[in-house]
């Protein structure tokens, strides 16, 4: 039997380090051959979101780095466990950027799983799949978000078998130990419906949020590698631009993937957050959760607001976008982001999600243009309204802008010929089904 072990805990980690000794040695006393990767020590670059690993060397990341070898490793596993902080309910950044690009490991074709659109399988059989979570504090709702994920993870991987367990700092060895053979055995003897997979966490709305202080700045934070010329910022945009057209206040916007690696760009970050009144994220889906790149920025913010005597308890709401047409597939994304402006200090403001952004916008501007942007430009509207005026986005807001425009079958069919048009583009049309990491026999 043989294991690969994804391991984002780092040397300063001691809570971390002793989970991964504790799991190494109870893997080995099982007779597991594991193959252990410790993230901090290899070469990975963000996911580009272009899907080049699909139409234009499918099976296989554009991007030459580590990441190929650890598809592979992947593939021609039995077991694949995730070792991660637990990170506002989600997986650390570090962890989470080998995760998005676990997406040439499936094929770009759709199916209908659990009653939603889903990506088909590249391979025939893939590893059951294990994450280990670790927290120095206990958090019921980043637990409740976690353990969602993992599930929603396992059904887009493919795993028969999946398992999730949340280390605490609080709790002996002895504790910690027990957990850890609990989630083996789940593994062992529990052969989970992946049909089964429950949607039962969702963001809070924010009807019943209403600041009484003037609202004098606003910040969009957009989370897209296409930056400029994202449905991400073609949402964030127009309902920026509705804020301010109601406020006459000037929304100033920041490109997550261009400020991390700039120590300066980071800092006016961060100021521009400390002086923000409404802060708004717009991102696309990533792997049921948010890209690597925003996941590390909020992870600098959260780190900043702790230790910072600023008190500004600031509205936080968040737009998602996903390439299905079920909205839905954002909801674990979106409990994420509320757990983060929790953890920050900000109030939570509610969220909104749009399914089949991509076939929708397509980083369109949404001025102007009609079919189904017209209702998309009814909803920000109303959600820009209530900004404005210091209150929360309405449920009843984000339950219309949820609705599914595409049905699911034609949307499955209509992407199909698409990925094939642009496969065909590059030249490998004959090559989608390919697979690149064909396990050994």
């Amino acid at each position: 039997m043989k294991a690969i072990l994804l391991d984002a805990s780092n040397v300063n980690d001691l809570l971390g380090q002793r989970t991964r000794e504790l799991l190494e040695n109870e893997l080995h006393t099982r007779g597991w051959e594991t193959t252990h990767i410790a993230l901090d020590a290899r070469k990975i670059g963000n996911c580009a979101g272009d899907f080049f690993c699909w139409v234009r060397t499918p099976g296989m990341c554009n991007v030459n780095d580590d990441n190929r070898e650890i598809a592979a490793e992947i593939v021609n596993s039995d077991l694949m466990i995730y070792l991660t902080e637990v990170t506002f309910g989600g997986y650390s950044s570090s962890l989470k950027r080998v995760v998005d690009h676990q997406i040439q490991n499936i094929m770009p074709f759709f199916a209908s799983l659990a009653g939603e659109t889903h990506h088909q399988k590249r391979y025939s059989a893939y590893p059951d799949f294990l994450a280990i979570g670790w927290t120095s504090q206990v958090n019921e709702q980043a637990g409740k978000v976690f353990r969602q994920l993992c599930a929603r993870n396992a059904l887009n991987f493919y795993a028969k078998n999946f398992a999730s367990a949340i280390i605490s700092g609080e709790q002996p060895d002895a504790e910690k130990l027990s957990l850890l053979r609990g989630g083996l055995d789940d593994l062992r003897v529990v052969s989970k419906s992946l049909g089964l997979v429950e949607a039962s966490v969702r963001p809070s709305s924010g009807d019943h949020v209403h600041t009484s202080e003037p609202i004098s700045k606003v910040v969009l934070l957009v989370g897209s590698p296409r930056t400029r010329k994202s449905t991400s910022y073609s949402l964030g945009g127009y309902l920026g631009e509705r804020i301010s057209h109601l406020t006459s206040i000037q929304v100033e916007t920041i490109h997550l993937y261009t400020v991390l690696r700039s120590k300066e760009k980071m800092r006016g970050l961060l100021e521009a957050v400390d002086a923000a009144d409404v802060i708004l994220l717009a991102f696309p889906l990533y792997v049921d959760s948010l890209p690597a790149p925003v996941i590390e920025a909020m992870e600098r913010i959260a780190v900043h607001r702790q230790e910072s005597t600023e008190d500004r308890p600031a509205l936080f709401a968040a737009i998602a976008n996903c390439g299905f047409p079920e909205a839905r597939h954002c909801e674990t994304a979106l409990a994420i982001c509320e757990v983060f402006a929790r953890q920050a200090g900000f109030t939570w403001a509610g969220s909104l999600a749009l399914g089949a952004g991509e076939g929708l916008v397509h980083g369109a501007q949404l001025a102007g243009a009609g079919g189904p942007a017209v209702v998309i430009r009814q909803a920000l509207d109303l959600a820009a309204a209530a900004l404005a005026e210091g209150r929360g986005i309405p449920a009843s807001v984000a339950a219309t802008l949820a609705k599914t425009i595409i049905p699911g079958w034609v949307y499955r069919i209509m992407g199909s010929v698409g990925w094939k048009l642009q496969a065909k583009k590059f030249g490998v049309g004959h090559l989608l089904k390919r697979k690149t990491y064909q396990p050994k026999s």
